[in-house]
């Protein structure tokens, strides 16, 4: 069913769902949602299942027509929906009206937000995604991003009636300047002590030269014990590449699945959510964890996504009007 048309499409907007997988070996790269807790918590919002196809929107929000009564839930970067020019709350969901325009204020912290739908956005099914892959222009609207006069299909249409916002303890606060944890890569071995030492106390700036690929950084460069260069093997997201310049490139959501630099280390999982809402100019500093930290982490992080559905807090909302000017009132509903 259709349900939005893009007026204006922003800076970089894609469907989006949780990525493919099994097809690396072919030379297909995973892409997906950059932050996936954003992405999931998204489609808590609104009831979907948590792979349900959302918008990913970067920096700079589009503009919707909306042509059918529905929900929205927007997370991640603080990039405030406006629903006719009155502000909604981030990490939170709202009604949208027919004959409504859906824009986003412009930025204040964060890179990606997300944007779900009841029953997920409907787009091209590659390999069992609808991810969108604009290198390979596929999965999405016809494998690239959203242009203007795009007409947005949902899924399924559901009655949404029920809206929720997320606790604020759970809410995630972005920051310029972000530690990145990592472990040891596939060939950490090709460093010397005192280089892997420089690695860790150093801080890289994201340059310009970054995207979904991958993430190219400036700061002191990382000189391998002979060579740099490897025989060509396998690339997953998180991976620090280090080419023979000697500044890191850390490999994401539509990286490449081989590469022929050598790997000082693998950022954990988890921190690949706090990747993706850094842009260029923003700081990062590396530090050290093991295998099994990594893992309690990610275990941690499953276990606060589970609270969040848990403690969800649903809200009602109205639209004021005081001496011509529009409020819009978001009251909390005690349980």
């Amino acid at each position: 069913m259709e349900c939005f048309k893009v007026i204006n499409p922003g800076l970089f907007t894609s469907v989006q769902d949780m990525g493919r997988f099994g097809y690396e070996s072919q030379g297909v790269p995973v892409s997906g949602a950059m932050d996936e807790f954003a992405f999931r918590v998204a489609n808590m919002l609104v009831g979907n299942v948590e792979n349900a196809p959302v918008l990913e929107i970067t920096l700079m929000g589009p503009s919707l027509e909306v042509l059918q009564d529905t929900a929205v839930a927007v997370t991640g970067a603080w990039i405030n929906p406006l629903v006719n020019g009155v502000e909604r709350p981030c990490w939170s969901s709202f009604p949208v009206r027919k004959g409504e325009t859906l824009s986003f204020a412009p930025v204040k912290t964060g890179c990606r937000a997300y944007m779900a739908v009841p029953g997920g956005f409907e787009g091209d099914v590659v390999m069992g995604s609808v991810s969108t892959y604009t290198r390979g222009s596929i999965g999405g609207i016809k494998g690239r991003r959203l242009e203007k006069g795009d007409v947005l299909s949902l899924k399924r249409h559901t009655l949404f009636t029920h809206f929720f916002k997320v606790n604020e303890e759970y809410i995630p606060h972005y920051s310029a300047e972000e530690e990145i944890r990592i472990v040891p890569g596939p060939q950490h071995d090709y460093f010397s002590r005192e280089v892997i030492e420089l690695f860790l106390n150093s801080t890289y700036t994201i340059t310009k030269d970054s995207d979904r690929m991958g993430y190219r950084l400036d700061g002191p460069a990382i000189k391998a014990k002979e060579k740099h260069d490897i025989i060509t093997d396998g690339i997953m997201p998180g991976a620090v590449q280090i080419p023979g310049n000697g500044k890191p490139i850390i490999m994401l959501k539509d990286a490449q699945t081989t590469g022929g630099y050598a790997k000082i280390a693998t950022v954990i999982s988890i921190d690949l959510s706090k990747l993706a809402q850094l842009k260029p100019g923003d700081r990062i500093k590396f530090r050290a964890v093991s295998v099994e930290e990594a893992h309690q982490l990610l275990k941690e992080k499953e276990e606060v996504l589970n609270k969040i559905k848990e403690t969800l807090v649903p809200s009602r909302y109205f639209d004021v009007t005081v001496n011509g000017r529009v409020f819009n009132v978001n009251i909390d509903i005690l349980k």
